[in-house]
């Protein structure tokens, strides 16, 4: 939970870069809490018939998806790629199983263009 409201409290920060953990555990938080409201919209019956989904699920994408796309703009750059990277996904198949990729596989080591590895604890 502590990375999900990290990613938050950063809701605009499209510079930089996010490790691995911090980009996982903010989608992994993101789709309980969006099972949470597709069964909000179900229960209170504003869900939209047929579909599932209603006006609880419509908020809360709205409201992650900013934060969203800054977090993902910054684990591309943590892979030393640009955030507008994302945009490969819009390629049938083979783009979002290439951006998959590029979100799993671990930080470019040392400093990038981007700014320093967080993964690196700079000590005094």
């Amino acid at each position: 939970m502590k990375w999900y409201l990290a990613v938050l409290k950063n809701y605009a920060g499209f510079s930089g870069r996010a490790r691995r953990k911090e980009y996982w555990m903010f989608t992994l938080f993101n789709i309980i809490f969006l099972i949470v409201a597709m069964i909000l919209d179900n229960v209170l019956g504003t869900a939209i018939e047929g579909v599932g989904y209603g006006l609880f699920y419509i908020l809360y994408v709205l409201a992650v998806l900013i934060p969203g796309l800054a977090v993902s703009f910054r684990r591309l750059h943590d892979v030393g790629k640009s955030g507008w990277m994302v945009l490969i996904a819009l390629i049938p198949i083979i783009g979002a199983i290439w951006l998959l990729v590029l979100m799993v596989i671990d930080s470019k080591p040392g400093e990038n263009e981007y700014g320093p590895n967080p993964k690196e604890v700079v000590v005094d």
